[in-house]
């Protein structure tokens, strides 16, 4: 009998944390969400030869205010942008990250480098 009792009290216990697991709000933040100081570098060909951008990770989602941006951050920090007809690609970790880049100006083939520090 005492071991009924036992295991009844172990299984409501049970019930009720899952259920209190359950009913918890999902957290999605990443480790990288954030505001971000992206510098872009051309290596080679026509663009211009530095610009820097502030982008904002959300949930791993990676938006700029008034530009043309879209792509994603993973929880390992994997990076794949578009910036307008650019695209990037690269690595976070922490609050610094690098990669490189390509794109075209006026038709010319354009690609470089970019570095990223968190604010």
């Amino acid at each position: 009998m005492r071991f009924n009792r036992i295991r009844t009290f172990f299984c409501h216990s049970l019930i009720l944390s899952a259920v209190a697991f359950a009913a918890a709000p999902a957290n999605a933040e990443t480790p990288y969400d954030g505001l971000w100081n992206v510098t872009i570098v051309t290596k080679t060909g026509t663009c211009e030869p530095t610009a820097r951008y502030p982008l904002t990770v959300t949930d791993g989602k990676v938006t700029a205010p008034g530009a043309d941006v879209s792509g994603k951050v993973g929880r390992e920090g994997s990076v794949k942008v578009s910036i307008g007809a650019a695209y990037a690609n690269g690595q976070l970790s922490g609050n610094t990250g690098s990669g490189k880049w390509n794109g075209a100006s006026g038709g010319v083939p354009c690609s470089g480098r970019w570095e990223a520090s968190r604010q």
